[in-house]
């Protein structure tokens, strides 16, 4: 079996445990192969003994014959993840060593057992929509999908007006301080933080909600995920932010982006039944009432 291990720049208080966890996967005659920042960095520590294994840096390089892809770190390391992973069909697992961990299926206060869960396929795999973006102001090697969301934010103090069709019918313009389109799995992330619904993995819909927006009588907006959106914003400066998840770059106004479900999906490792329901419960506190208890 072939693993791809990546990871950015590792916390020092999950630095040992890591390198256990990299030393447990050898011993089971695992082949490692490393993303290269990532490998360089923490050679640069003598207490690190990590086993040898191949490079890569980029889609380009990553071995097709992977079979599993591990990220170690939070939810933003999962996030950037999908920049090389893309659509080669790997299964991908996050392994939380940062924060709050939503995305990320393997909790390490319930040990190693997941090690050998992960091996021998004692898992689910769930397959994740991806949002794609066709424009012309996107950078050459700029990965065009994400998992979470697309959003358009304002750049300067003035709010944006955007206008957005969806499948060729436009909305009313949006005033407002920007626009969060979320697939499922983003609904609990940005979209959640401006008022946008929580829906379930599996639900085959995108999610538009306004940020800030400077009217009453906006809300967000649920429509089907085959649906094709387009989207360009005007701004008294001339310019706004267009992120992918946590990727982001400025655009000018008026330049037109269209966003759709990419004809791919994210192979999502979960160890758990029921493992967003909990995510919502443990890590989001949904339902927190003491007369739950």
């Amino acid at each position: 079996m072939k693993i791809a291990i990546f990871a950015r720049d590792i916390n020092e208080k999950w630095r040992k445990r890591l390198s256990g966890i990299l030393n447990a996967l050898d011993k089971r005659g695992i082949l490692l192969t490393y993303y290269r920042p990532f490998y360089l960095n923490m050679c640069d520590y003598d207490y690190m003994k990590i086993p040898q294994g191949a490079l890569f840096t980029s889609e380009s390089d990553l071995p097709s014959d992977t079979d599993i892809f591990l990220c170690f770190g939070g939810d933003g390391t999962f996030l950037e993840s999908l920049t090389i992973i893309r659509d080669k069909d790997i299964p991908v697992a996050g392994v939380n060593f940062g924060r709050l961990g939503f995305l990320t299926s393997v909790d390490l206060k319930l040990g190693d057992e997941w090690i050998d869960r992960i091996l021998s396929g004692d898992f689910l795999v769930e397959k994740r929509g991806l949002l794609s973006i066709e424009t012309t102001a996107l950078p050459k090697g700029f990965c065009k999908y994400a998992l979470n969301e697309v959003s358009f934010q304002r750049k300067d103090p003035s709010m944006l007006t955007i206008h957005v069709k969806i499948n060729g019918m436009e909305l009313p313009p949006y005033w407002s301080d920007g626009l969060v389109l979320a697939s499922p799995t983003g609904s609990t992330a940005y979209s959640l933080s401006v008022g946008g619904p929580i829906a379930l993995p599996g639900v085959r819909a995108l999610i538009l909600a306004p940020i800030a927006p400077h009217n009453l009588n906006v809300r967000p907006l649920v429509v089907s995920d085959d649906s094709v959106i387009e989207i360009f914003v005007e701004s008294r400066w001339g310019e706004a932010i267009l992120s992918l998840d946590n990727r982001s770059l400025t655009i000018p106004v008026g330049v037109k982006v269209t966003i759709s479900k990419a004809n791919f999906d994210l192979k999502y490792i979960s160890l758990t039944k029921g493992g967003f329901i909990n995510a919502l419960r443990e890590k989001l506190m949904w339902g927190e009432d003491k007369r739950n208890i």
